[in-house]
């Protein structure tokens, strides 16, 4: 009964992911088994924003009927296909983030050392608000409507927030408006993937899969093409915003559903003022010509 445990934090990197064995699926599962279901008034999981957003459970074969194949934990809470309920262990999410925990298996690349006190900060900092349960703010979202842009991309959430795509497809490749279905990674396609996880090493990964590095663009549209935006939480994970033909932007989580909210629940006018949770490095805009990039 092999189980993917994955914490959903990042948005351009894939997220860490540990599988656990037979006697440690079993004590998951018991673990987070539904002890009471909760009311709409309740509110349901996290926004798809930026930062963490709880612990994905995958029971990749038969598994526990009570539970859907897949379901995501957060503040004592699971939420999958039918089901909202609290669990049954609420200290779940403490136990598995636990330095002495199965994420201390993951792949060493990830210094584990460093992701799980940052990982629980970002948890915190998340509780704390305690917006998410009522997410949006209606009333806090509206702001002046920008200009339109003719030839950006139109804002059609439901193409990619399906099963079949929204996993496998990360900020960059709703971005550049290219499905992959690899989660791709700036500068892969290229044989340039970056190094580091900084604006410095990030962007020319970009550019060597041809998108225009265009730092003046100042939120301006440009005639051909639409424009992107790059961010970087340093050392940790990267991040991307489009700008659409209505003259909004948005953005994809990492798997996580399509937006045009900021981490504050508003519209998106501008990244560059936008809540943008820990990616706190505003590198660049850059312009995606259609059909001239190539990513993977």
């Amino acid at each position: 009964m092999p189980i993917r445990v994955e914490i959903d934090v990042f948005s351009g990197r894939p997220n860490p992911v540990v599988e656990l064995d037979d006697d440690e699926a079993a004590e998951l599962l018991d673990r987070v088994a539904p002890a009471r279901r909760l009311d709409v008034e309740e509110g349901g999981p996290p926004p798809p924003t930026l930062g963490y957003r709880g612990i994905i459970v995958d029971q990749m074969e038969t598994g526990r009927d009570e539970l859907p194949s897949r379901l995501r934990v957060i503040d004592g809470r699971a939420f999958g296909r039918g089901l909202a309920h609290e669990v049954r262990d609420p200290g779940v999410e403490e136990a598995l983030l636990d330095p002495d925990g199965p994420f201390a298996r993951a792949q060493e690349e990830l210094e584990i050392d460093e992701l799980l006190p940052r990982v629980t900060d970002l948890r915190l900092e998340l509780l704390e608000l305690e917006w998410w349960r009522r997410w949006p703010w209606w009333d806090d979202i509206f702001t002046l409507w920008p200009a339109t842009c003719p030839c950006g991309p139109i804002y059609e959430p439901g193409w990619w927030n399906v099963p079949s795509r929204q996993p496998y497809n990360n900020c960059y490749n709703y971005a550049t408006n290219h499905r992959t279905d690899t989660f791709a990674q700036p500068g892969r396609a290229a044989g340039a993937q970056y190094a580091s996880l900084s604006c410095g090493a990030v962007r020319p990964a970009a550019i060597a899969d041809e998108l225009i590095d265009a730092p003046g663009a100042d939120n301006d549209c440009p005639s051909n093409g639409h424009l992107v935006a790059l961010v970087v939480a340093p050392g940790w994970d990267y991040h991307w915003y489009r700008k659409g033909a209505d003259g909004w932007w948005s953005h994809k989580p990492g798997g996580t559903a399509v937006t045009n909210l900021d981490n504050a629940g508003k519209l998106i006018s501008d990244p560059r003022n936008a809540d943008r949770g820990p990616y706190t490095d505003w590198c660049t805009f850059m312009v995606v010509m259609h059909g001239h990039i190539k990513i993977s």
